[in-house]
């Protein structure tokens, strides 16, 4: 199997070029595919929304689902159009953070998304036998699902070890079928008027509007994973910004489009909560529309995991071949290029996540990556006063103040959100104090990175 030469310095405004050799433009991700995958790194559709709308209500809620990506998505994706076309590299965000401000940043970037990734990942196998059980009750009993949880972690690493165009495509076909469910509702809820206005109102949700606030934040970050693969997108420079752009306005139809729906049928706001829209999808179009919602819900589960193990994966490939990891995580598939040792080792990790029965930690995910993104807006300013003369083939609009503008909303927002995670729970302790010992340990993490570094196991890190 090949292996990846380190990179130095130099390198990075080259990165664009194949991984080792010739690779044929046609194996490269593409627009649509990149938006496709770029979709379920960020989204995953309409499910989930619920406890927006049954936190805020639905005025409230739908002026969340657009003020938030106007506020958070959009400067971020600005920001990424800058830096992903003008450092196109593998490993995306961490290499951006390590040329602007070092390997020990860089380091820290990547340790605080694969964390983050221990709290995602082990859900979407379980999201996938959550609907699934919806449909045959069989697999909820003893190990089964479980089993089918593996099974998907298992199928997920083939298709990514076949390379970047099958995940891309997969994608795409992914989200025109599980679009397709949510369509029909947008289009026979008109006809439905006010016929759920005395649906019952009962629901077990205790999520209020800045819980509501919190998930719709949770639910439009990740617009940085995709850039981990930009060796392996088609004229990276020109794709990424069109890409994100394009995923920020799909997200949002995706989310806003059902609720406005929803709310011409007059079904109160509080009978929502998680899984309502099966319960929606049938009493608007019958059985037949919430089996296939139903199963639309396994299909988001299934594209979310298979997109974000094309992502974290780069980050163990990027990191060895810079000396941050031992070199075997630098192995990439001959004919299709997958760093097939970062997939396999990721994909048993998460595997062994799936019996610990893990929740959706919202608030822990917005801290840890909160923090990551910040690092990636202050490599923004960075690059901009130490390399000011590097190509950028997309800009964020305004000189220096507009980079440092662009920042500012988002930055607001997780203030907001490390304050509320104070007041949240997790093993007895605040969700605050648990965060900062999971960013504590990154700083442990290098130290020993260092010492084996220094002990001769790990190859020496070229210079930033």
């Amino acid at each position: 199997m090949a292996t990846i030469p380190a990179r130095c310095s130099q390198d990075f405004p080259a990165v664009s070029q194949p991984l080792t050799g010739k690779k044929k433009s046609s194996s490269k991700l593409r627009l649509w595919p990149l938006v496709a995958a770029t979709f379920f790194m960020v989204s995953g559709g309409t499910y989930g929304t619920e406890d927006i709308v049954h936190g805020a209500g639905y005025g409230a809620a739908i002026l969340i689902l657009l003020v938030t990506p106007v506020l958070w998505s959009l400067p971020t994706a600005l920001m990424l159009g800058e830096l992903s076309s003008s450092i196109p590299a593998e490993g995306g965000y961490y290499a951006w953070v390590r040329r602007a401000m070092g390997n020990f940043w860089g380091f820290q970037e990547a340790w605080l998304s694969l964390v983050a990734s221990i709290f995602d990942m082990a859900i979407y196998p379980t999201l996938f036998v959550a609907y699934l059980d919806r449909l045959f009750p069989w697999f909820q009993e003893g190990h089964r699902g479980v089993m089918v949880g593996v099974a998907v972690v298992a199928v997920c690493a083939l298709l990514n070890i076949a390379g970047v165009q099958v995940v891309g495509t997969t994608s795409l076909w992914l989200f025109f079928l599980l679009s397709a469910p949510f369509a029909v509702i947008v289009v026979l809820a008109p006809f439905h008027h006010g016929a759920l206005a005395t649906a019952s109102t009962a629901s077990g949700s205790t999520v209020g509007i800045v819980g509501g606030l919190l998930i719709a934040m949770w639910n439009y970050m990740g617009w940085d994973n995709a850039t981990t693969v930009a060796t392996e997108v088609h004229r990276p420079q020109r794709t990424y910004p069109r890409a994100l752009l394009a995923a920020v306005t799909i997200v949002g139809l995706t989310y806003v489009l059902p609720v406005l729906a929803a709310w011409t049928t007059r079904l109160p706001a509080t009978a929502f909560e998680t899984g309502s829209w099966a319960d929606i999808a049938r009493m608007l179009g019958g059985n037949w529309l919430r089996v296939a919602l139903v199963a639309g819900g396994m299909m988001s589960g299934f594209g979310m995991f298979n997109a974000l193990v094309m992502s974290y994966s780069r980050l163990p490939l990027a990191m060895a071949q810079d000396g941050m990891l031992p070199r075997v995580f630098a192995r990439v598939h001959p004919k299709t290029r997958a760093p097939y040792v970062a997939i396999l080792v990721c994909a048993v990790g998460w595997a062994m996540c799936l019996g610990l029965g893990f929740e959706r930690l919202v608030t822990i995910d917005i801290l840890i990556y909160g923090l990551s993104l910040a690092l990636e807006f202050v490599a923004l300013l960075v690059l901009r006063v130490r390399e000011p003369n590097l190509k950028r083939p997309f800009r964020v609009p305004g000189g220096m103040f507009g980079a440092a503008l662009v920042g500012v909303f988002p930055v607001l927002l997780l203030g907001f959100a490390l304050v509320h995670s104070a007041q949240e729970q997790i093993l007895g302790m605040s969700s605050l104090l648990f965060g900062l010992l999971l960013i504590a340990a990154g700083l442990v993490a290098y130290g020993i990175k260092e010492i084996l570094r220094h002990s001769g196991l790990l190859a020496p890190a070229p210079e930033t």
